[in-house]
């Protein structure tokens, strides 16, 4: 029983795509998912990843913008299936002046949903039954956050877009689920990280009394990648340390 279990959790023979796989939880994802056996594609629109990868995963610069059908149609071929896409790519545009307010909310929406909208369609058309997609949006899908409406309007798109494409792609046995991150020690949040005061008040608002990090979201995208989520789709998978839950902070 033991290893029919672990075998569940196992992504050995399957291709993965993973985009913003240069830094933070994407190439912590793309780590990850080759450390589980996978074939891994990790793209970005960084001429390299902030690091070297600790398993094998093969890098592409690409600017998920102008679309990943090329790259999709190659794993294919290469690999002869396309089993896993996990859109991690995202910008943010915080405090952005009002001069420039409506083109930056713009611009976030063309990285953070509609690009995602073009991945999974190049995606979904190499996939077999068994396929999963899986979206990185954030507790900014749920949650109204200040000074920041066109990332929390692109989480929140991705969200329902979600749940949407598993309406749609379910009847050919292709899974599309959410993974929405609390705060998370990355590039893109380490200003805040640094600052004592917004540091504390993220921790607080937490269950757990910590902010986290990109190793606590490995095992839900292994899950989500895997036979072991065989029978999960539509669904929003909060990785949060209880923020979500949390009411009144003391």
């Amino acid at each position: 029983m033991p290893a029919e279990v672990a075998g569940l959790f196992s992504l050995t023979g399957l291709t993965a795509i993973v985009t913003g796989a240069s830094r933070g939880i994407g190439f912590a994802l793309a780590d990850a998912l080759a450390a589980a056996g996978a074939s891994v594609f990790a793209l970005a629109r960084a001429e390299g990843p902030s690091t070297a990868f600790a398993h094998d995963v093969e890098y592409r610069t690409c600017d998920v913008t102008l679309g990943i059908e090329g790259i999709c149609e190659e794993v294919a071929r290469r690999h002869g299936r396309l089993d896993v896409l996990i859109n991690a790519a995202g910008i943010t545009m915080p405090g952005t002046d009002e001069a420039q307010r409506l083109a930056q909310f713009d611009e976030t929406l063309s990285v953070n949903l509609s690009a995602v909208y073009a991945s999974c369609m190049a995606a979904e058309k190499r996939m077999r039954a068994g396929g999963s997609i899986v979206n990185v949006t954030s507790i900014g899908s749920i949650l109204g956050f200040p000074n920041n409406p066109g990332y929390a309007a692109s989480k929140g798109g991705v969200r329902m877009l979600t749940k949407a494409l598993a309406v749609d792609l379910g009847p050919r046995g292709i899974r599309v689920n959410s993974l929405a991150p609390g705060y998370i020690r990355t590039d893109m949040t380490e200003r805040s990280f640094q600052d004592a005061r917004a540091h504390e008040a993220r921790r607080r608002q937490t269950c757990l009394g910590r902010w986290g990090t990109t190793d606590d979201l490995i095992g839900t995208a292994i899950f989500l990648s895997s036979r072991a989520s065989a029978y999960i789709t539509g669904q929003d998978i909060v990785v949060d340390g209880g923020w979500t839950a949390k009411g009144l902070v003391e």
